[in-house]
This record gives structure tokens, C-alpha cells and sequence, in this order.
């Protein structure tokens, strides 16, 4: 995309020359007046690279697009299987599998990155974009460990890019309302939030494969580990199915977090939680043999987090569950209504009433349900963005645009602190199922099975050093943020 500076106060020489120039016969026609009804100048697209092309690239490629509003140049994946189609769909696009290539070589083709990979991925593509001035859209979770969010939070910041993350639910109306009717009031003073997923819907809690497979000829392997650990090639690991390894993806937690979290976030301004402690699903490996999986997510878990009292709001109790674990039906709905929705939902308990709602704060309900009809609910004054589908990513493509500054709906600056409080519950899971030998050598023991007190501002458990290791986790060497 090429600046181009717009003025309402043309300077005196400016005017007089176009007054000439129009006395003269001669008049200057904006380039978009030339081309049309709907013609858009090639100064007023955006161009975009994609560093990942296939799964949720699908979504965000098209939806920046936008039927050619805009130009995707470039594409970029390790996995020629997974780019298939979006190369085709764009076939003048560089192609590359290797986003060090992209970025080093044809940066100068494009104006801003999305980055649709796994987890572990995040964060280095995202940096490195962002220190070319390259403005950045990163899938949910924003990355993959607390460091890196702290991070790119701060690197945004640092070079002045304009950034969004993949949580679409953030430009959603309901989200708005919610934020709206919470922070004016409407349900009293929250100070108990219950949120869940149906997720995971890919395998959790299995043994690591043993058995070799040759990687097929489509796929750069090393690449693909990238900042991961070496290991042999595995059907097990990809695609999609990444999401349940800890050397990949965040799990159920990460995946759905960053979309079911972000609203009460934001509604109740949460920052950095002060405490937080977990209970995990067991697996069996044989008959009265529990089985512990290091490598893998567990089935499901339990994570409760305490945030501290914010200006004047209450300290609240916060309280995740995924793998199809509920928190306890509201008294107050009734029994034949339902609960959330299929992917999930969220429940505000408040002084005066409760609120629920499915997944992104999804048709959210006052308690008992007949209030709605009772209640005069305040409209929302938070900037909505162009309604269809494709609004969160054409939100962060105008906002691209204008330039460091413009709105988005979740900027790092929000994005990253959610992010870091999304992945504090896998702290708090990693650290749970943390085994430490026993002193004879026989058996383990699971010392992080505690509370952990966290110090949000310095990043750092502090009554169990063995669960800052899951802080910053330790990149494969070559790789760097």
C-alpha cells in the first residue's frame, strides 16, 4: 500500500495553480473517479502475505480479500497439501515455504502479514513481521507460552504496527453489549465468572506414537517443527491434530480461551490474576493404571483463577472447564432452557442478577430469562465494525490503512494481557501434572499439585519455582524470537 496524504486546506499556491489549470480547460479526476463505479485504486489496497495458506487461512485470507478490495501477494506454508487452494485461488502470489525466505527476500511486496500456523509458530513470524513495519493479524492464541505474549505486546508498541488477533467474537455485537451492560451497571458488581468449551474435538491425554513414518514429499518436516524440539515425523502431530501436543498447541484451554475469555476481559478489565490452581482428567493406560502423558494436553481440566480488585470493581473468582465439564446450572434458569451454547458459554454472577451467554458472549441473557422483557438495557457506544463475516478482518485491513493508532478490536495491547491470562491456566495444568522422582527412586511425585501465586507484572511464580519453567519455554537451536 502506498501513503498517500489526504488535506481538506489546499495552500494558496495549490489553489491558485488548480484554479488555472481548471480556467484553462484542464481538470484533475481522482483516480477512483476514472476507473468507475467500484473501481479502487491499486494506492488504496492493502497488500497482504499469508504465512500459513491452508486451515483458518481459508477464513482470514478471503475475508482480507474481500472480493479483490484488496491483494494478497504472497503465500507461504510448509506444507504444499495445506496451500493448495489458496493457491489457486491467488496464483500470481509468490509462493514460498520458508517465512524467513518471505521476509527477507520479497518484504518489500507487501504491507502487512497474517499468520495462520500453529501455536509454537506464532510469535517468531509475528516478530520478525513486525520489525520490518509490517502490520500483523495473528490467529488465537496469540502465541504460545507468557514470555512471548509479554513480548509482542511490547514490540507492537515498539514499531508502531497496526495488529489484530484471531478472536473474532471481539467485533461481535454481543460482546459489546455485554461489556456495556456490565461496566454500566446492569447485573450490580460481578464478582464470580464461570467459563466453558465443548473442546477439545481432536485427541488429548494419548501416548506419544512410536512407530516411524516417512514424511511425505509435500512437507518440509524441519520446518514445520520450527521452534519445537526435533522428533520423528508422525501423522499424529499433523494437520489440525497439533493442537493437543504441548510442543505445538495450547489445547483445549488455548484454542477456545481467547475466544470465550475475551469477554468478561474485557468487560470486567481483569489484568494480571494473582492466583490460580487446577484439577486435570485422568487417563488409564490399564486397569487401575493411571497414565501420565507429558507430551500431551490432558482430556479435560479445571483451572480457577483469582483477579485482584480493579478501581471500583470487586476482586472476582474465575473459573474455566473444558472436555465437557460444566460449572453448576444457574438456579435461576429454568430447567428446559439451555445453557451456552454447543461450543460453550460464560455465566456473570453480579449483586443484583446473573447473565449468561453462549460462546463470544453469544444472544447473552439476564437471569431468570423474563428480566429481558423487564429490563431497559443501555445500547452499547463501543465502535462496531462493518457487519458479515468477514468484519474482523476487514477491520484490521482498514485500520492498516490509516496507520498505527486506528482502532482494532483486539490489538496486542488487549490481545497479548488476554493471551497471558489464558495461558497462566496451562501453567497451572503443566505444573499439575509436573512429575518429580521421589527421593528411593521409586515412582514420582506431583509437587505443583497447589495453588500458585503469581506476579503478574514480573512474570513469575513465587511459591513454586518449577512452574516458571513454563513461563518461557526454550526454542530448538536456529530458532529465535
Amino acid at each position: 500500500m502506498n501513503d498517500s496524504t489526504n488535506t481538506t486546506a489546499l495552500s494558496r499556491r495549490t489553489f491558485i495553480k488548480s484554479s488555472s489549470l481548471a480556467a484553462a480547460g484542464f481538470v484533475i479526476v481522482p483516480r477512483h473517479v476514472l476507473g468507475g463505479k467500484g473501481f479502487i485504486a491499486p494506492s488504496d489496497k492493502l497488500n497482504i502475505a499469508g504465512v500459513g495458506a491452508g486451515g483458518k487461512a481459508l477464513v482470514n485470507l478471503p475475508n482480507a480479500y474481500n472480493n479483490g478490495t484488496d491483494n494478497i501477494v504472497a503465500l507461504c506454508d510448509v506444507d504444499d497439501r495445506q496451500a493448495k487452494e489458496a493457491r489457486t485461488k491467488w496464483p500470481k502470489a509468490k509462493y514460498v515455504k520458508d517465512y524467513r525466505v518471505l521476509l527477507d527476500k520479497d518484504n518489500k511486496s507487501f504491507d502487512a502479514v497474517i499468520v495462520t500456523t500453529p501455536d509454537h509458530m506464532h510469535a517468531p513470524i509475528a516478530m520478525a513481521a513486525m520489525q520490518l513495519g509490517k502490520h500483523v493479524y495473528v490467529e488465537k492464541p496469540l502465541t504460545h507460552d507468557i514470555y512471548e505474549a509479554r513480548m509482542l505486546t511490547e514490540a507492537a508498541r515498539k514499531y508502531k504496527v497496526v495488529t489484530q488477533m484471531g478472536n473474532q467474537g471481539s467485533s461481535g455485537d454481543d460482546t459489546r453489549n455485554i461489556e456495556t451492560w456490565i461496566q454500566q451497571g446492569v447485573i450490580g458488581e460481578v464478582h464470580t465468572v464461570h467459563c466453558w468449551t465443548n473442546r477439545p474435538v481432536w485427541p488429548q491425554g494419548v501416548p506419544t506414537p512410536t512407530a516411524k513414518m516417512q514424511v511425505p514429499k509435500e512437507v518440509d518436516w524441519d520446518l514445520w517443527l520450527g521452534t519445537a524440539p526435533y522428533r520423528e515425523y508422525h501423522e499424529a502431530y499433523m494437520p489440525f491434530r497439533w493442537r493437543g501436543w504441548w510442543d505445538y498447541g495450547t489445547g483445549a484451554l488455548g484454542d477456545m480461551g481467547c475466544h470465550i475469555m475475551d469477554v468478561p476481559f474485557r468487560a470486567l478489565k481483569l489484568g494480571y490474576p494473582t492466583a490460580v490452581e487446577c484439577s486435570v482428567g485422568s487417563v488409564y493406560a490399564d486397569f487401575f493404571k493411571e497414565a501420565h502423558y507429558a507430551d500431551s494436553c490432558p482430556p479435560s481440566s479445571v483451572v480457577y483463577l483469582k483477579f485482584p480488585a480493579r478501581g471500583n470493581m470487586p476482586a472476582v473468582d474465575f473459573s474455566w472447564s473444558d472436555g465437557g465439564i460444566l460449572p453448576k446450572r444457574p438456579e435461576e434458569l429454568l430447567p428446559e432452557e439451555p445453557m451456552g451454547d454447543e461450543d460453550g458459554g460464560m455465566i456473570f454472577e453480579g449483586t443484583k442478577v446473573k447473565l449468561i451467554a453462549g460462546m463470544w458472549g453469544r444472544k447473552p441473557l439476564l437471569l431468570p430469562t423474563s428480566r429481558m422483557k423487564d429490563t431497559k438495557l443501555p445500547a452499547s457506544a463501543i465502535p462496531m465494525v462493518e457487519k458479515g463475516p468477514e468484519g474482523h478482518q476487514q477491520q484490521w485491513v482498514q485500520a492498516c490503512k490509516k496507520g498505527f493508532g486506528a482502532y482494532t478490536s483486539s490489538p496486542f495491547d488487549s490481545a497479548g494481557p488476554l493471551t497471558e491470562t489464558v495461558i497462566m491456566g496451562n501453567l497451572a495444568v503443566r505444573s499439575y501434572t509436573y512429575q518429580q522422582p521421589k527421593a528411593d527412586g521409586k515412582g514420582f511425585t506431583f509437587p505443583g499439585r497447589k495453588k500458585l501465586l503469581w506476579d503478574g507484572q514480573n512474570m513469575k511464580i513465587t511459591n513454586f519455582d518449577e512452574a516458571n519453567q513454563f513461563v518461557k519455554r526454550e526454542y530448538r537451536s536456529g530458532w529465535h524470537l
